[in-house]
């Protein structure tokens, strides 16, 4: 639905067309600026016959990176999960759910949990998976693993994901940043930005965790330990820039899933080039001249009507 009120049907399932403009993306990121999406035609899949689920020590991001390579080479599209996490999340989790356990015995300082799924059997499915964490224990990508022998201990595992960010938010004031890199400057990100903040903010705990396998990085410093809430609160601003200045040396993304809205819209700007800014007001100014659509997010209201 456009603001003038037209209705533009684009639902046609091509994967090729290159009939002009592909209009659809336009609307991709653009948080209701420009007009309201009400349906979309979806991709379906086969529901999977087999899945499994493994938690991993590795040495660091950049041998995890350099195991989702190797993983990727020898499962492919059946990856459906590859997690990224730090010691730091695992001990917040299980200090804040006495449910969640560390299914691994010996302390590690990085970890990935990864699910795959595929139509077929079950054990040759995980046939593959085990071909692929030895491969990595081989080379030195691995350091140790387990693979979740049913429905209950994979749950287990997931719930230690899901209780990082649970956590982090009863460790007092936290940084939230939902980023994105390259793959392959994934640990160059964190390894950057952990020693800038460690620099200008002594005892500033880092809490990494994320997609690896898209690049998308929650990269959520947490404050000193027994600090002030509130002043380390006050930090935020000064924290978003040295994380945010990071990520676009890095040819990276500010916000990877959440969008601008009005927490990041006045950052835009320094981590776009002019033209591209242009680009994007040109646009709001063809679709909504009377800036009617989600006025205040995304973009300033600098050259509608309204000013």
């Amino acid at each position: 639905m456009l603001p003038d009120g037209q209705v533009w049907n684009g639902l046609r399932g091509l994967r090729k067309d290159n009939a002009g403009y592909d209009l659809k993306q336009l609307f991709i990121g653009a948080e209701g600026t420009l007009g309201i999406i009400t349906a979309a035609t979806l991709k379906l899949l086969p529901l999977p016959t087999a899945s499994a689920t493994t938690f991993l020590a590795t040495p660091s991001p950049a041998q995890a990176v350099a195991w989702l390579r190797r993983a990727k080479s020898l499962l492919g599209e059946n990856i459906t999960t590859m997690e990224l996490m730090e010691r730091r999340c695992v001990d917040i989790a299980m200090r804040h759910n006495s449910v969640i356990r560390d299914p691994l015995e010996a302390r590690h300082d990085w970890y990935l949990i990864v699910e795959i799924a595929d139509q077929g059997a079950q054990a040759a499915l995980e046939a593959r998976l085990l071909a692929a964490v030895e491969a990595g224990l081989e080379n030195g990508e691995l350091l140790d693993g387990t693979i979740a022998a049913s429905a209950e201990q994979a749950a287990g595992i997931r719930r230690i994901r899901e209780g990082a960010p649970e956590g982090q938010r009863l460790e007092g004031a936290s940084y939230k940043h939902d980023v994105s890199v390259p793959v392959s400057q994934v640990p160059r990100f964190i390894a950057e930005a952990d020693t800038a903040l460690a620099a200008r903010f002594p005892g500033i705990r880092s809490f990494a965790f994320g997609h690896l396998g898209d690049g998308n990085i929650h990269y959520n410093p947490i404050q000193a330990e027994g600090g002030d809430r509130a002043l380390w609160q006050s930090y935020l601003p000064e924290v978003n820039l040295i994380v945010h200045d990071i990520v676009a040396r890095l040819g990276g993304s500010i916000t990877a899933k959440h969008g601008i809205g009005r927490l990041r819209i006045n950052e835009v700007p320094r981590y776009k080039s002019a033209v591209e800014m242009e680009m994007m007001r040109r646009l709001k100014q063809c679709f909504d001249p009377q800036n009617l659509m989600n006025a205040g997010k995304l973009l300033t209201d600098r050259g509608t009507r309204e000013e």
